[in-house]
């Protein structure tokens, strides 16, 4: 995949850094030349330019890049007016930082579907979430044992449990299952609640749209994701 990381402080250069060492072609971009030369060796590529600058970021690869995220925390206003300058030229898709409760409620209001909090979170989850397709979120336990949440296969939907053999073909164990819904607020904004299920068991049968909360090997959560 292609990403495009705008904002190499602590946490986009960590995210740049192992993203690149995962295989994928990452371009690193922020305004202070010191942190775009500190990175030029060890991510794919780094660009020092204003992203605020419609005719700046024009030179960005936008339409061939998979992921653009806006990592910029030390300047909320810049972050702000990259993220809107992002969602008028129509990225693939968007991610931007939050790094208040009133960014990011504006972030909310301009319709942003992915915030991220690195605070509350680590670029080694979102490493795992781009990484493997079809996970929602991880949480590393120890070595390479995680619980993760992810998307149902397609190809697993409407089957159970106990005919998928999750944990006998694939040595994984599915935990419970999460249902999302959608509501509105009064601002007109769409909101995505999310409700835990029972302790998941041979019968429970997996729908489209559900989140699996799954414990295992990574690879063997990524063999169970990625086969067909």
């Amino acid at each position: 995949m292609k990403f495009i990381i705008i904002g190499l402080g602590n946490f986009g250069s960590s995210l740049a850094q192992k993203l690149t060492s995962l295989g994928h072609e990452v371009i690193g971009v922020d305004s202070k030349m010191v942190k775009v030369e500190s990175l030029k060796e060890k991510i794919t590529h780094t660009i020092c330019l204003d992203s605020t600058d419609p005719q700046a970021v024009k030179h960005l690869p936008l339409q061939d890049t998979d992921v653009v995220m806006v990592s910029i925390g030390e300047d909320e206003g810049a972050s702000l007016l990259t993220t809107a300058l992002m969602k008028q030229m129509k990225v693939k898709r968007l991610i931007s930082r939050a790094v208040s409760p009133l960014h990011e409620m504006i972030l909310d209001a301009m319709q942003i579907d992915e915030i991220v909090h690195p605070e509350e979170e680590t670029a080694e989850r979102w490493a795992k979430k781009f990484n493997i397709s079809g996970i929602v979120d991880s949480f590393e336990l120890t070595g390479d044992h995680n619980i993760i949440e992810a998307e149902v296969p397609s190809h697993f939907v409407g089957k159970t449990l106990g005919e998928i053999g999750v944990r006998r073909n694939y040595n994984v164990i599915v935990l419970t299952t999460i249902k999302t819904t959608t509501t509105k607020t009064l601002l007109g904004i769409t909101k995505t609640t999310r409700h835990v299920q029972e302790v998941a068991n041979s019968a429970t049968t997996l729908k489209e749209n559900d989140i699996l909360v799954l414990y295992g090997h990574m690879k063997d959560i990524k063999r169970f994701l990625d086969e067909e």
